[in-house]
């Protein structure tokens, strides 16, 4: 509930600061006062657009700062301040909304001294307060809001949390099946290019180790004349040229002769003759292996184009799918993967099918089971409704809670077999409709004449629904209008019991309504340093006594005398009806 408002710089509103109570809050005072203006002021601060013609003359700015208790809609406002970072870090069970209005025409708005977007204002403010009144911002004029309130009154809770958990899945598997669907033509296109490049690079049979071997003989090749050379000077060096010109090999035999003879005169030196020994069996291995080398060495032309073709190939791959052969070959593995993932999109369609018929047979069943508990709730709704006419002296005035329904071959199934169009809330439409006078139509809420009948009307739906309706705020400025003194007293009788369930702000000319309240505030004009300001008072029993006399014509003995009979008169209601 609203707390406390703080008003500053606002029209002729100088500085206001108001504590409100729960039940019932009456406004009462002259026209012109500013009443509306503090409802003007709230208003703006549950984020109503707003522009600089509000700022008191001769300032530059105005601000307004509102605070509310969570009430019943605790969770509802903590989920959205959570969303937003904006709970307080002291864990008090309150909000505080503020708005700013600035001369140059910047406007600021902010909850718990956070800035924050007018939209986000508006979606925390339409939980807190519903103002009926010459704005005509209440909620059960939007048929949008229907179907919440029948909801409530049903005690559907629980059903739609099952309902809307379903819902989302089915959502779900909707959006993936389009998205399969829609990516068939283009899978069958990707399957063909991706069977082509696989195929491909599967047939070339690529590794980086062939790579290297085709490489070394490619560079082995494009040298054989400068291989030749150095062999045959290598095998030259080993064996020599001719006698006269002996080779390593000869001169390694000389030396072992030597040595073997030096070792009869002197065995000390046998470590060198083995060592020579040693070195010429590892020369004539040399001479071997170049000699086998030499016989196996082929410089084919044919080969050689052989080995070009097949570098070429690697080369030409290579530029395609990854500049290295481990980049191709993992090219390849993914577009296993993504072939694999395309020709098992068919198994994935029938399996979502099969999910999404599935759910929509769940939903089904208990979007009809959430239609059978509106109709009852819709029945009550209406004689309730009207039964609160008839005490508002309507007595001709028809109510009804219509539910539509809208064909649909996609849709949900109702108990009849008939498919039928479908939402987060089922496949119910609700709206509203009122027929105020007898030969009249039903038509919407919104397209109710104005005045004293609408007045009346909105108190029935709110009395009917009020332990279904959860805004924990309900203003209404004015409701008086075009109805009379007796009329007014079932008014305020009925704005009374309203406000057991919820807080309510009422601004009345009607002494007979004004004559229920829990706490009176007088609002009144003042004069001072030639200045127009608004003041507002919190009126004992005595002072509203004089008060409510005033609004009877004149505050003299003859008009007091009949507000305490209407005081008494309240009095016996509320205990009667406590």
């Amino acid at each position: 509930m609203l707390k406390e408002i703080r008003i500053l710089n606002f029209a002729i509103i100088e500085a206001l600061d108001l504590e409100f109570t729960a039940g019932f809050n009456v406004f009462t005072g002259e026209t012109g006062a500013g009443k509306s203006i503090i409802l003007d002021a709230l208003s703006i601060v549950l984020g109503e657009k707003a522009d600089n013609s509000f700022i008191r003359e001769g300032t530059k700015r105005a601000s307004i700062e509102a605070v509310f208790d969570y009430g019943n809609r605790r969770e509802e406002i903590e989920d959205i301040l959570k969303r937003e970072d904006l709970l307080p870090d002291d864990g008090i069970d309150e909000v505080t909304l503020s708005r700013e209005l600035r001369l140059e025409g910047r406007s600021t708005a902010r909850i718990n001294g956070h800035s924050v977007s007018l939209g986000i204002l508006q979606e925390i403010g339409s939980l807190l307060v519903d103002i009926h009144g010459q704005s005509e911002h209440l909620s059960l004029l939007r048929p949008a809001s229907h179907i919440r309130l029948v909801d409530q009154f049903a005690g559907n809770e629980t059903l739609l949390k099952q309902y809307r958990a379903l819902y989302r899945q089915y959502l779900s598997v909707v959006k993936n099946l389009k998205a399969l669907h829609d990516g068939e033509a283009e899978a069958l296109r990707q399957q063909d290019m991706l069977t082509y490049q696989l195929n491909e690079i599967d047939s070339a049979g690529l590794s980086e180790e062939e790579e290297e071997k085709l490489n070394r003989e490619r560079e082995r090749l494009e040298n054989s004349e400068r291989i030749a050379k150095l062999l045959h000077q290598g095998l030259t060096a080993l064996e020599g040229r001719s006698e006269s010109n002996p080779g390593i090999i000869d001169r390694l035999d000389q030396l072992d002769s030597a040595l073997d003879d030096l070792v009869a005169y002197d065995d000390t030196l046998s470590p060198l003759y083995d060592a020579v020994v040693t070195a010429a069996d590892q020369m004539n291995e040399i001479l071997d292996k170049l000699q086998r080398y030499k016989a196996n060495l082929g410089f084919s032309s044919r080969r050689r184009n052989q080995i070009e073709e097949r570098l070429s190939l690697y080369y030409s791959l290579k530029r395609k799918y990854g500049g290295t052969v481990t980049a191709v070959l993992a090219y390849a593995a993914e577009a296993k993967k993504k072939l694999s993932l395309i020709t098992g999109a068919g198994e994935q369609i029938a399996a979502l099918e099969g999910e999404r018929e599935e759910l929509l047979e769940k939903l089904s069943g208990l979007a009809a089971e959430l239609s059978d508990k509106r109709k009852t709730a819709a029945a009550e709704i209406s004689r309730g409704v009207e039964k609160e006419l008839d005490d508002l002296r309507m007595r001709a005035a028809r109510f009804e809670v219509l539910l539509e329904t809208v064909p649909d071959e996609g849709g949900l199934m109702d108990r009849n077999g008939k498919r039928l169009g479908f939402s987060d809330s089922g496949f119910d439409r609700v709206e509203f409709l009122i027929a105020p006078n007898p030969g009249e139509g039903l038509k919407p809420l919104a397209k109710v004449a104005s005045g004293g009948e609408t007045s009346r009307l909105m108190l029935a739906l709110k009395n009917t629904l009020a332990q279904a309706d959860t805004i924990p705020t309900m203003v209404f400025d004015e409701i008086d209008q075009g109805i009379g003194g007796r009329i007014g007293a079932l008014v305020g009788e009925k704005l009374w019991q309203l406000s057991r369930y919820h807080q309510v702000i009422c601004i009345t000319h009607l002494p007979q309504l004004a004559a229920l309240y829990d706490s009176h505030y007088h609002v009144r004009k003042q004069i001072r340093d030639n200045r127009t300001q608004t003041v507002v008072t919190c009126l004992d029993t005595e002072e509203s006594l004089h008060e409510l006399a005033s609004l009877l014509g004149a505050d003299n003995e003859e008009n007091v005398s009949a507000v305490k009979a209407m005081l008494k008169e309240a009095e016996s209601f509320k205990m009667n009806n406590e």
